[in-house]
């Protein structure tokens, strides 16, 4: 068993154990955050002052001292979270091995944090200790401040509902009290193309108070606690509110310059004035224990914040998630896995390990296009083969932490093209995202799996696909996405068959047998 693994095994048994006693839950008046053990070891590792005050028998040395998330400058390639996987040649890629891992690191990976960290630039000094101040990264894609008034008066007076709106606020109407690098903010304009790619839009408002924020008399609201503003995709759809919700977390670690960046008491403030509701609410549980804000609830009021972050958006260009640029040939990301990890640790989402059978989860559709017609037929061969435990669900019809649960529990997880193939962040290490026809977007999910790092199947025998009609855009035109299927079942078989044979050799994948087998199962959820 290799020796960093094993290490932080015997940490997390006395991390339980040390969450059991009041003087080592809480420090100074701190109490650790709720985090996974491996991501724990390496929050004490970045706060050395906080670790110094839990006892040496529960921090370990030397391996365990040296864990880091990657974004460090002291982190070695052996200290890191996880190294991505670039196997096979790298001609016609980068000049070397190293480069093209490198390159993957830096698009998708830690190195995506470090080179933020590496941006951030003051754009407003303070003076004195009370005094305003503001830094961003380059294109101001991520910012945070302090002691910053938000003028949002003349929302009172809109008759539209505000949702990815430029306007938000006008000239004079975000103040500070420091000195201003105007030219250099104007700089840093160039990505301003659409309200979700940059806080440009916002910040081009940004203007000088010439007395401090709080003492000016000008605040109605003073917001003491921490507040993270967002400027969110669309809430339905999970792959792109889950393009927010890992800006989020990307942003923690960006923002991660005190022992509280990981805690829940933060305020979430979405900038809109709908009401917010989504299937995925509760993935804001992870990271807030306060209910969610929209603009509605400050409308009317100059609102102070004493800390505010502006995180990282979901449609930056060169972004995370939604337009990240992948080198060929790499795949693996440990920012990707820690966000699963995180979510599922936040959300307390139980795990299962594998018994004898391959458990696959099947996704039945109940929308209108891009159902699979012989569903039933397909899944028969499978209900019959001891090998396999087969669920069929829809998951439009569960609650989303009670979809997580499956997720987590599924070895190989089968669906057609659509959002509820997101999913498959949440999957096991070893398991394997079946996109049974990718309707003629082929990058969508199988780059997704990639920065992931779970293995990805797509049906690739056109001649054995079976459209109902060319499909009908509804703007007009055929379109593979409008219609309905049907699938060789021999075909479909051997697909699963290939998938699981992958999965048994995989690393990972825990070699345990069930103490007493019983029949293939089959639920309809």
């Amino acid at each position: 068993m290799p020796i960093l693994p094993m290490l932080i095994g015997v940490l997390h048994l006395s991390l339980v154990q040390a969450h059991q006693v009041d003087d080592a839950k809480h420090l100074d008046g701190f109490t650790l955050p709720s985090l996974p053990s491996e991501h724990l070891i390496r929050y004490l590792n970045t706060f050395p002052k906080l670790k110094q005050q839990l006892p040496t028998n529960l921090t370990g040395k030397g391996t365990i001292s040296s864990a880091c998330w990657g974004h460090e400058r002291d982190c070695t390639p052996a200290g890191r979270f996880q190294t991505p996987q670039c196997p096979g040649e790298h001609t016609g890629w980068a000049r070397s091995k190293e480069a093209q891992v490198r390159t993957f690191y830096n698009q998708a990976d830690f190195g995506y944090i470090q080179e933020q960290l590496s941006q951030l630039t003051p754009q407003c000094v303070p003076t004195y200790l009370g005094d305003s101040s503001l830094e961003c990264t380059h294109y101001l894609r991520f910012c945070r401040g302090r002691n910053l008034l938000f003028d949002f008066r003349d929302l009172v007076h809109r008759e539209e509902r505000i949702r990815y709106h430029m306007d938000v606020l006008g000239p004079g109407q975000l103040l500070g009290h420091c000195k201003l690098n105007r030219t250099r903010l104007a700089g840093e304009m160039e990505h301003i193309g659409s309200a979700l790619q940059s806080w440009g839009p916002e910040l081009r408002n940004f203007d000088v108070l010439p007395h401090p924020v709080l003492d000016s008399g000008l605040c109605d609201v003073v917001v003491n606690t921490p507040t993270f503003i967002m400027k969110i995709d669309a809430t339905y759809n999970m792959y792109h509110h889950f393009c927010d919700f890992f800006n989020l977390y990307a942003s923690l670690f960006v923002n991660q310059s005190h022992p509280a960046a990981f805690n829940t008491d933060v305020q979430i403030l979405l900038w809109e004035t709908y009401p917010y509701d989504s299937p995925f609410r509760d993935t804001f549980k992870a990271f807030s224990q306060r209910p969610v804000w929209t603009l509605s609830d400050v409308e009317g009021k100059r609102v102070c914040f004493k800390n505010v972050v502006l995180p990282l958006l979901p449609r930056m260009i060169f972004g995370l998630f939604y337009n990240t640029p992948i080198i060929q040939g790499c795949s693996n990301s440990g920012l990707f896995r820690a966000f699963s990890e995180f979510i599922l640790h936040r959300l307390q989402i139980p795990y299962k390990p594998p018994q004898e059978r391959i458990r696959i989860t099947y996704l039945s559709r109940r929308t209108k296009y891009r159902q699979v017609l012989n569903e039933d037929e397909l899944l028969a061969p499978l209900e019959a083969n001891d090998k396999y435990a087969v669920q069929r669900v829809s998951y439009e019809r569960l609650s989303f932490t009670n979809q997580l649960a499956i997720t987590r529990n599924t070895d190989i997880l089968i669906g057609m093209h659509g959002a509820g193939l997101t999913h498959l962040l949440f999957l096991p290490n070893w398991a394997c995202i079946f996109e049974l026809y990718n309707c003629e977007d082929p990058n969508c999910y199988k780059d997704l799996a990639r920065l992931r790092g779970v293995r990805y199947r797509t049906w690739e025998q056109r001649e054995l696909v079976y459209p109902q009609d060319e499909g009908h855009h509804p703007e007009g035109g055929a379109h593979a996405k409008f219609t309905n299927y049907s699938f060789d079942v021999k075909e479909f078989v051997n697909l699963v068959d290939e998938a699981a044979k992958e999965i048994l050799s995989h690393k990972e994948f825990p070699r345990k047998t069930s103490e007493n087998p019983s029949t293939t199962q089959h639920n309809e959820l």
